[in-house]
């Protein structure tokens, strides 16, 4: 199989990672466009589309991202494992950044990562082999019933996988109150909350 050279990239910028046990962490975010799990309530619906953005050159993204102080990569989207992104790592590896990726685990996974992060959607079940690769467990929680449906993949994932329970955001009101007992009352979870939404940034 060739390496995939080009990557259809919505944006790119230098921040600080405002969620999951890297928050508080500057870090560079590399968001690929393209996504068909179809959450209703992402917050980045713009990124569904990967035809809307156009392809990068794998090169262009780690000049870009080299130019941050920081050596900590973040690989979001959309869906950033509907691509191979075994050359995007080894060029960002070259470059001495550490890599952590955001993902569903809709798709099997590709590339070497010093972390993944595992979200899974109800929208769009996981490969079966995901959750066993997973270092963090991050359960978006909707409504109440989300709390159950994160134990059954607890039960799927390593026993050293960071358990996390991150409220939606404009259910935040409403569901922290009932996580906050449930993490009270199951401390093997912890609560992760998107914190740039509070420093309001990107």
């Amino acid at each position: 199989m060739p390496a995939i050279t080009s990557l259809p990239l919505m944006e790119q910028f230098y921040t600080i990672q405002g969620e999951g046990l890297h928050q508080g962490k500057a870090a560079v975010f590399i968001r690929l466009g393209g996504c068909d799990v179809g959450c209703v309530w992402c917050d980045v619906k713009e990124s569904w589309d990967a035809a809307k953005h156009p392809p990068t050159l794998v090169s262009d993204i780690v000049a870009e991202a080299k130019k941050s102080p920081a050596r900590l990569a973040v690989i979001t989207g959309g869906e950033p494992l509907m691509y191979d992104l075994t050359y995007l790592c080894e060029e960002l590896h070259k470059a001495g950044f550490i890599l952590n990726l955001e993902t569903s685990g809709a798709y099997p996974l590709t590339g070497k990562w010093d972390w993944i992060c595992f979200s899974p959607k109800k929208f769009k079940e996981p490969v079966a082999e995901f959750p066993k690769q997973a270092d963090e467990l991050k359960v978006i929680v909707f409504n109440k019933h989300d709390l159950k449906w994160a134990e059954q993949y607890a039960q799927m994932v390593r026993k050293d996988c960071v358990l996390l329970l991150q409220p939606e955001w404009d259910k935040e009101k409403e569901m922290l109150p009932l996580m906050v007992e449930y993490v009270k009352s199951n401390p093997q979870w912890r609560i992760s909350l998107q914190t740039h939404k509070y420093m309001d940034i990107p």
